[in-house]
């Protein structure tokens, strides 16, 4: 009887949850009704899905609306009829010019059509046409002529709320979306205040004086069945690569066997052979041959074009996907879990992610919809956020910005509260996780054997791919599995600094940046590794994993390995990665593991790291199978939707260990170490893929520090930003050379040890202008003198402020001051036309302008300015300087003194302790550019909060733990840096008034 009902899928308008409206629909007596929301089938296979638990079959269709404005409404008859109406809806969602017309333009086979009823609907109706009559139509239609047609009506009635709650919530949705005030909405831009679902005897009351238009919507309704099946998961991803299944496999196959003296030689064990077999028939039985088979073909085409790419995820605990080159993990070498990754009792296809470089990727995608038939990216539903919803309601309902402020910060008591206030509160709360927009996943595409139409319509956003209406889970329930395409700046990193190598040392054999096998025995790499030394080095920079590092002093693969799993949130939760590392350093206590946990993961002391831990420790401790142990694994990675499953697979394990007669607080404490981090830990494959990308940047940095910084700086770095990586490259005796008009290019480039920063790093600094720059130079040569430079590029006086501020005319011998005087007087401030071709040269005008000196400190200033850090010693621009010896250096003699050192701030670690109270990790560098950690407890980080960039005094007790030093601050204090020099008048500060560089400033000192 319901032929128009909305979820929150409508979105900005509908304020139904998919299950809550099937759950209304029960309660009300409903057994039938039409799914359409507006514009949208992003929840039609989660109401399929969910439809037989409430006994209720749903059909599918859409709403087709510009803005608020129906047009009319489309039902599938069967799934060809949800597959037309997906594609004809998908046309208007790629092509936003398109208004979405009165009828239909198109012959929309196995489709009913149904029109909203006016006075004067003028055309004729087809066959699969109707009027929809509302119930606030029907004392209209006594009088219309439509009265004579009654077979060619139906009944109307739109559900886009629940309650009276849920319209006030409506029309909120409607403020947001129109960017109104609440008070100032107009009512056409609502829905009506009754389209709410009705008990379906009160319905047909409602329509009691034609009983035709309810007989019509009942033969509708039965006429439609469209079907999904959710309980066979069998892959629906694209089948084969060759013609058929048989020549798949032969493929797959011989390229296995092919693989194998690339990746081992010719003395070849037996246990790889006896591998390959045992893969080769379960990835056939399981239907899987395609899924690889895909993946190798994208790979091959990435090689063909000298793309740099990692293949990671449980993907690398396949040797097939070893020799395919697939993977860099050699997991016999590893003695991967291959259960992990594929086993009889697995629904899902294995997980490959592909990485490439952030350069690389778009050309890969563009590849992947132009090579197979029925693709598109995956969505995600970004949805309200509780703080984000305060603010957009807080506008809707006219509160001042003040207010907001209070409440997203949740520093009010919510009784003290005005009316507006609560309302604000009550409704952000409401809204929180409502489905506000869609976007892309960060990598996932579809590679479909049905077109993609079959399952949903598709939108087009900027970034050109045709992309689904739903996301991965809802994906995966029907049996679509995703292909991860992703994009990394590691791997752009290391292409570049190979090239910058390659060009610089010319005369020198080309590396082989895959001889991971010779990085693994470099003792570079391992004294790297041992101190921790890994700046700009993929996954092993970051300060958490910099003093992991040191405490486990790890120098080899495996031990990289596992730190690169310990490391995840989960882990340390579980109080494992402590214990990880006691047992790794002192292997006396590895006596203390339980004896069972110590036989089923003797690598990792008893202790699990990764995620396949969960399996075997399900498996074997707690006597489940394969099937139902990595359901237990899935389900706590938040990927899994069976949470009753899930729920009797967890009272399997403690029911089998229970009658195994193992204690109960061991079999707790087990469960506590499953359940803390199975869903952050990684595959050990995915760790072993991430420590081969580590190896590569590790070798880069240990041979060739400069070039690999440069490179890092060009790809904008890492866990970093811009500035730690040209302090680092600083430290390994690099000098740093601002942009420079002669020299720089878009990019920086290194020149024997020297770095001169590319034109893009300047702030404010246009395209087309470093363009222009960069054709004049490469064409006519380089550039003389400040009126060559205005003569040969067309440029306004603001551009070329940037460029002479930052001092890119050094190579004049003329001081910026100078030449900003000179600027300001030939360059006119009208704009500027470029290719404007002049017969005669215009005659130089010289001007004589004042002695205008600049001091090295202005100089810093204007760096600040302009690239966001000084490229001075920031120590120097301290308002009092310290005459403190202390340094960082220093520190591990200092255990548990209290000091006080100076440090400049990179970088803050925000977390929470048990009781929810905040507390920080601080990165600083002391004066010498050595890093200093900092712990800062809820009542100091209250006390002393961290007040942006700058140089702090921070005081507190020495730590030393595992031979890895921190401060547990007690003070912290912000240091007062100079007044800027640039702007000061008559100030009595001598640092800047009386000295003129750095060098004084040093003897100043002295």
């Amino acid at each position: 009887m319901y032929l128009n009902c909305h979820t929150y899928y409508s979105l900005r308008y509908g304020t139904i949850k998919p299950e809550q409206l099937l759950a209304i629909a029960s309660e009300n007596g409903v057994q039938t009704l039409a799914l359409t929301d507006i514009n949208s089938t992003s929840a039609c296979l989660d109401v399929m899905r969910l439809s037989k638990k409430y006994k209720i079959k749903p059909v599918l269709g859409v709403d087709f609306r510009n803005g608020v404005q129906q047009q009319f409404i489309l039902i599938a008859k069967n799934n060809q009829g949800f597959q037309n109406i997906n594609a004809y809806l998908s046309k208007f969602l790629h092509n936003h010019d398109l208004q979405i017309p009165e009828q239909p333009d198109e012959n929309l086979e196995d489709c009913f059509v149904i029109y909203p009823y006016k006075n004067d609907n003028h055309f004729e109706l087809k066959p699969n046409e109707f009027l929809g009559i509302t119930p606030q139509d029907l004392n209209t239609l006594k009088f219309s002529k439509w009265n004579e047609f009654k077979h060619k009506l139906v009944v109307l009635k739109t559900v886009s709320f629940q309650n009276k709650k849920g319209f006030n919530t409506h029309r909120l949705l409607r403020a947001i979306d129109n960017n109104t005030l609440l008070s100032k909405l107009p009512k056409s831009q609502e829905g009506h205040e009754n389209d709410m679902m009705l008990p379906y005897n009160d319905l047909c009351e409602t329509y009691s004086e034609f009983p035709k238009l309810i007989s019509n919507t009942e033969q509708l309704l039965e006429t439609c069945t469209t079907t999904f099946d959710f309980e066979n998961t069998t892959p629906k991803n694209q089948k084969c690569l060759t013609e058929n299944k048989t020549s798949d496999y032969e493929l797959l196959k011989q390229l296995t066997y092919d693989g194998i003296n690339y990746r081992y030689g010719t003395d070849v064990e037996q246990k790889v052979y006896e591998r390959i077999e045992k893969e080769l028939h379960i990835i056939k039985k399981k239907g899987f041959v395609s899924y690889f088979l895909i993946n190798w073909k994208i790979l091959e085409y990435a090689r063909s074009k000298n793309y740099y790419y990692v293949g990671r995820g449980s993907g690398a605990n396949s040797i097939i996907a070893y020799l395919l080159r697939i993977t860099d993990v050699d997991p016999i070498e590893l003695d991967l879990y291959f259960e992990r990754f594929i086993n009889l009792f697995r629904q899902n296809p294995p997980d490959f992610d592909l990485d490439f470089s952030w350069r690389d990727r778009d050309d890969i995608t563009n590849y992947i919809f132009n090579t197979f038939k029925h693709t598109a990216l995956i969505a995600v539903y970004n949805t309200f956020k509780f703080r984000a919803s305060i603010r957009e309601l807080g506008k809707v309902f006219g509160l001042p910005k003040s207010e907001m402020d209070k409440l997203t910060r949740g520093k009010y008591n919510r009784n003290e509260l005005d009316q507006l206030s609560q309302l604000v509160i009550k409704y952000s709360t409401y809204i929180e996780g409502f489905p506000n927009y869609l976007g892309i996943h960060a990598g996932g595409i579809l590679i479909s054997e049905q077109p993609i139409h079959s399952y949903c319509a598709t939108f087009m956003p900027p970034k050109g791919f045709a992309t689904t209406q739903f996301d991965m889970v809802v994906a995966e329930d029907i049996g679509l599995y995703k292909f991860d395409i992703l994009s990394q700046r590691g791997l752009g990193k290391i292409k570049e600094a190979v090239e910058i190598i390659d060009e610089n040392y010319s005369d020198q054999p080309p590396i082989d940046i895959h001889d991971i096998k010779g990085f693994k025995k470099d003792e570079r790499i391992k004294d790297l590794l041992r101190n921790a030394k890994a700046i700009g080095c993929f996954y092993v920079e970051s300060p958490a994993m910099r003093m992991l590092l040191k405490k486990l002093q790890v120098d080899n693969y495996l031990g990289l390995v596992a730190a690169s799993s310990i490391i995840r949130p989960g882990v340390a939760k579980s109080g494992m990665m402590r214990q990880y590392i006691l047992r790794y350093r002192y292997p006396e206590k590895r006596k203390e593991a339980h004896p069972v946990l110590q036989k089923i993961m003797p690598e990792t002391y008893g202790i699990m790291v990764y995620q396949e831990d969960v399996i075997k420790v399900a498996h074997l401790f707690g006597g489940l199978d394969l099937g139902e142990s990595d359901m237990l694994r899935r389900g706590m990675s938040g990927k899994f939707r069976s949470r009753d499953e899930f729920a009797k697979v967890k009272q399997k394990f403690f029911d089998n260990c229970k009658h195994d007669g193992k204690p109960e607080d061991l079999v707790a404490d087990i469960w506590r170490q499953v359940e803390s981090f199975a869903g952050y830990a990684f595959a050990k494959g995915h760790s072993a893929s991430y420590a081969v990308e580590s190896y590569q940047s590790l070798f880069l940095k240990a041979y060739y520090p400069l070039e690999y910084m440069t490179a890092t700086i060009n790809n904008f770095g890492g866990f970093y930003n811009t500035e730690l990586y040209v302090h680092e490259a600083r430290m390994h005796n690099g000098n740093i050379e601002a942009p420079c008009i002669n020299k720089s290019f878009t990019q920086a480039i290194i020149k024997e040890t020297t770095i001169y920063l590319g034109f893009m790093f300047l702030q404010s600094l246009e395209a087309k202008i470093i363009k222009r720059i960069l054709n004049e130079r490469q064409e006519h040569g380089k550039f003389e003198s400040l009126d060559d430079f205005i003569e040969r590029v067309p440029i306004s006086i603001d551009q070329i402020s940037i460029l002479i501020k930052i001092n890119a005319f050094r190579f004049t011998g003329i001081n910026k001051r100078e030449l900003l005087w000179e600027a300001h007087l030939k360059i006119s401030k009208t704009i500027i036309k470029e290719d404007v071709v002049t017969l005669f040269k215009t005659e130089r005008i010289n001007y004589s302008t004042p002695e205008l000196p600049s001091t090295d400190l202005e100089n810093a200033f204007d760096s600040i300015e302009l690239l966001g850090f000084s490229l001075c010693n920031p120590f120097y621009l301290l308002k009092t300087h310290s005459i403190s010896n202390l340094r960082a250096k220093h520190l591990i003699q200092l255990e548990n003194k209290l000091v006080s050192i100076e440090g400049y701030l990179i970088t803050t670690k925000n977390t929470k302790t048990a009781n929810g109270k905040m507390m920080h990790f601080g990165t600083f560098l002391d004066r010498d550019g050595d890093f200093l950690d900092t712990v800062h407890f809820p009542p100091i980080a209250a006390k002393y909060p961290f007040r942006g960039k700058g140089i702090y005094s921070i005081t507190g007790k020495v730590m030393v733990e595992f031979d890895c030093v921190t401060i547990e601050v007690s003070k912290l204090e912000r240091l007062d840096i100079i007044e800027d020099p640039r702007y000061a008048v008559k100030s009595l500060n001598p640092t800047f008034q009386n000295k003129k560089s750095f060098q004084d400033l040093k003897q100043a000192q002295a």
